[in-house]
């Protein structure tokens, strides 16, 4: 007998038809948009959809805490270009996850916090629920969009456009808003199948207009001074081959951002990281390809860029970035991808390559810069400083280009971004627009997920303790992890002093502290370095080995300074100390 033959059967019989519920409605939806990984912490009311999640074939990531699960989700969704899922409980739990949530929006990163909540007829009442709280209305600032599902039925669009909305135009992060009653809505299975949605073409293409692309070539054949300076968002477009052309057909110098070193390697001749300050000073027409005028490039304005009439290019593919600080000559709005190909496509063979006393310029002082830091990285001081300890890192990634290194910290992170070459895309991942601290193990733990590669994981000891408990999640997994703590016994140093009373200065911590021994304590493997020697034998059997290390790398507690480069940023007192 045929199956439809049983199936008619059985409804003559007057059989019950096959149900569905929410949770097995939620996770059928992931599923059919390929998101097949969620990290976040369990708890009520989403114990259970977790449990069913795993069940069902999606690998679900259990943290010690909701902020260190949504920074794993953001850089997931940076690496892949497909939204990170973080998956947390009410109140508290969303709260914990709202900091990565709005990191994710700040950074472009694509991201969904999905987050239980109390019953709507109670919220709005203010009657007290099991941690009451009406978190879309608080989501609502902090996010791109936010969204509510009520019904069972609606839950395959509430997803749909969830994804859309966080990988289309310029990516940010989206707000899932599941009530608990939602979980375990019943209805008709085949009716719930019908009711699912695959997002077909999340993140349309948007093209420049021709007319925006021909100005910017105009503007930049003119140039005597070129530079192109490439952002987060040219490594997040996955355009490398493009973006290379671009570079290396217009033979125009290009400072990486932070997160888009390697896009080309750093080593390449036309890299301009090692003189960043003559190239900002000195050039006349700057095109920025992912890149914005904000903090980090002192708002295109001021001493760091010099007294030389700048003309701005930009290439983004939201059209309200465009004069943001300073006037933009000529606006290229649409996705970088597309942006790119086409300048490319008007690069001729005519066309004119930079002044050779410009090329030659900025040449000559970035070898002058790595002249004169060699020595320094090549110290072997105990106990270490920074450019000792960063000299070892920095010979390691060049060894193992493949590797994905985490960085934060103050010293250690200011510092790190300047002498540690990358020569891959996507493999440096680092505080991103805000400077935040604690996205190092939740960036560790995604990137090793994500990717499969081996992680080094470079952290201050301030920056660690944000997220420090997570080095149990990395050996619950055993992941291929290997994280450096810089310990200099303090932020930023470890002397200061409290002239004022019997507690330790505000910057200090305990002394001579043993980080290692907290990865022993959960099955890892925990190193104690004193010189840039042993840092270096310990990092590499860690990464030969893929098994979860920390290595307590004892710094000189008088080396560093006041939030590294941007300590200009601490107000100053206007009371003069008698």
């Amino acid at each position: 007998m045929s199956a439809m033959v049983q199936s008619l059967d059985a409804n003559q019989a007057g059989a019950e038809p096959e149900l569905t519920d929410g949770f097995h409605l939620i996770i059928d939806a992931l599923k059919l948009n390929g998101l097949d990984t969620i990290y976040g912490v369990p708890g009520i009311p989403i114990t259970d959809f977790g449990r069913m999640a795993q069940a069902a074939g999606i690998r679900v990531l259990s943290f010690r805490h909701e902020q260190n699960a949504g920074y794993a989700a953001s850089i997931a969704g940076y690496l892949t270009q497909k939204p990170g899922i973080c998956l947390t409980v009410s109140a508290p739990g969303f709260l914990n996850g709202l900091t990565a949530l709005a990191h994710a929006t700040t950074n472009c990163f694509p991201m969904i916090l999905i987050s239980g909540s109390s019953e709507r007829e109670i919220v709005d009442l203010q009657q007290g629920d099991y941690e009451e709280m009406d978190q879309l209305a608080v989501a609502k600032p902090l996010c791109k969009a936010a969204f509510r599902v009520l019904h069972a039925q609606d839950i395959g669009i509430g997803l749909a456009r969830a994804i859309r909305a966080a990988v289309s135009g310029r990516p940010g992060g989206v707000y899932l808003d599941l009530p608990a009653k939602l979980f375990g809505q019943v209805m008709d299975a085949e009716a719930g199948a019908k009711s699912l949605v695959k997002v077909i073409d999340a993140a349309p293409a948007q093209l420049p207009a021709p007319a925006a692309v021909k100005r910017a070539l105009d503007v930049l054949k003119d140039a005597k001074r070129p530079l192109i300076i490439l952002g987060k968002g040219a490594a997040y477009a996955q355009a490398d081959d493009a973006i290379r052309q671009l570079v290396e057909k217009s033979g125009i110098p290009f400072l990486p951002m932070s997160m888009a070193k390697g896009l080309l390697p750093d080593t390449h001749p036309q890299c301009a990281g090692a003189a960043r300050s003559t190239v900002l000073k000195d050039s006349d027409v700057v095109m920025l390809i992912g890149a914005r005028l904000n903090w980090l490039l002192s708002h295109g304005k001021g001493k760091n860029w010099g007294d030389a009439p700048k003309k701005f290019v930009q290439i983004d593919i939201e059209p309200k970035e465009m004069d943001s600080n300073v006037e933009i000559v000529a606006p290229v709005v649409g996705d970088i991808g597309s942006c790119v190909a086409a300048l490319v496509a008007g690069i001729d063979g005519a066309w004119p390559a930079p002044p050779a006393d410009w090329t030659d310029a900025v040449a000559k002082k970035r070898e002058e810069n790595v002249a004169k830091m060699a020595p320094r990285l090549m110290n072997n001081n105990v106990p270490m400083d920074y450019h000792g300890a960063l000299g070892v890192l920095r010979t390691i990634i060049a060894e193992r280009p493949d590797a994905i290194l985490i960085n934060e910290g103050a010293n250690t992170l200011d510092l790190a971004r300047g002498v540690i070459d990358m020569y891959q895309p996507r493999k440096r991942l680092d505080v991103g627009t805000w400077g935040v601290m604690g996205i190092g193990m939740g960036y560790a733990i995604a990137a090793a997920i994500e990717t499969g590669k081996p992680v080094l994981a470079v952290e201050g000891d301030s920056a660690f303790g944000f997220s420090g408990m997570e080095v149990e999640t990395i050996c619950r997994y055993d992941l291929p992890v290997c994280i450096v703590v810089f310990n200099n016994n303090g932020i930023y140093r470890g002397t200061d002093v409290n002239n004022a009373g019997a507690d330790p200065a505000t910057t200090v911590f305990v002394k001579d502290a043993r980080y290692d021994r907290m990865m022993e304590a959960f099955g890892g493997v925990g190193v104690n370095a004193t010189s840039p020697d042993e840092l270096k034998r310990a990092v590499n059997a860690a990464m030969d080995s893929r098994k979860p290390t920390l290595i307590n790398a004892v710094i000189d507690p008088t080396a560093g300074s006041e939030s590294g480069r941007i300590g200009n940023l601490n107000p100053q007192s206007a009371l003069k100390k008698k």
